[in-house]
């Protein structure tokens, strides 16, 4: 089971990705901005008795990690991410002051860091890791085949994609990147972005203008 989040006022799809078999739950992209939304987490947490098991970051834009420090000491764990993002992760406080968020330094929190093609395990369901840089180094986009899905962050949103302007963003890695490493997915796989409203793979092959 997935559930979406959207949280801070950039609007920020989070996800808990769900094994109700185990309960146990992996947070992706925490992004809980104000306390009323870190209540909304925990509360759907508890009433669905989900213990996380691991905290994921489809990128360290600071926007998608509002609240990763909140949710990493909470439940005493680890971030998971790609190794080139660590430097963004570093870089959070600074750029929250540009951008209206109040984020501590988070370059002290432990990182796991997790590999292209990598499987992880969230209790008896397969989260499969796949590199797609372009929008910004260490861009992850985690695959859940039990639930027929695809957590994309920022690399693909409902017929588009993210921007490639910022730092370390590069047009031409996003779309040959999108292309074999996410379009390759079956057409009925949900896609859940970043922002914005879900997709489906075959929709994003035959209407999005980027890559069609």
């Amino acid at each position: 089971m997935i559930k979406r989040f959207t949280f801070n006022h950039y609007e920020v799809n989070c996800y808990v990705v769900s094994d109700e078999a185990t309960q146990q739950c992996a947070i992706v992209d925490p992004a809980c901005e104000a306390s009323f939304e870190d209540s909304q987490l925990l509360q759907y947490l508890e009433e669905h008795h989900l213990v996380p098991a691991m905290i994921l970051l489809t990128h360290a834009h600071v926007d998608h990690i509002a609240g990763l420090r909140q949710v990493c000491e909470h439940f005493k764990l680890p971030v998971s991410m790609h190794r080139e993002g660590r430097k963004l992760l570093r870089q959070a406080e600074a750029y929250g002051a540009i951008m209206g968020f109040a984020v501590d330094d988070m370059g002290d929190l432990d990182v796991v860091e997790i590999e292209d093609d990598e499987v992880l395990k969230v209790g008896g369901l397969d989260v499969e890791c796949r590199y797609v840089p372009g929008h910004c180094p260490g861009s992850m986009c985690f695959v859940v085949p039990a639930d027929k899905a695809v957590i994309t962050g920022d690399a693909l949103f409902h017929f588009s994609i993210g921007r490639t302007d910022l730092p370390g963003g590069d047009y031409g890695t996003l779309i040959e990147k999108l292309k074999t490493r996410v379009l390759t997915l079956p057409n009925d796989y949900v896609v859940l972005p970043g922002h914005g409203i879900e997709s489906q793979i075959g929709k994003e092959r035959k209407y999005n203008s980027f890559l069609v």
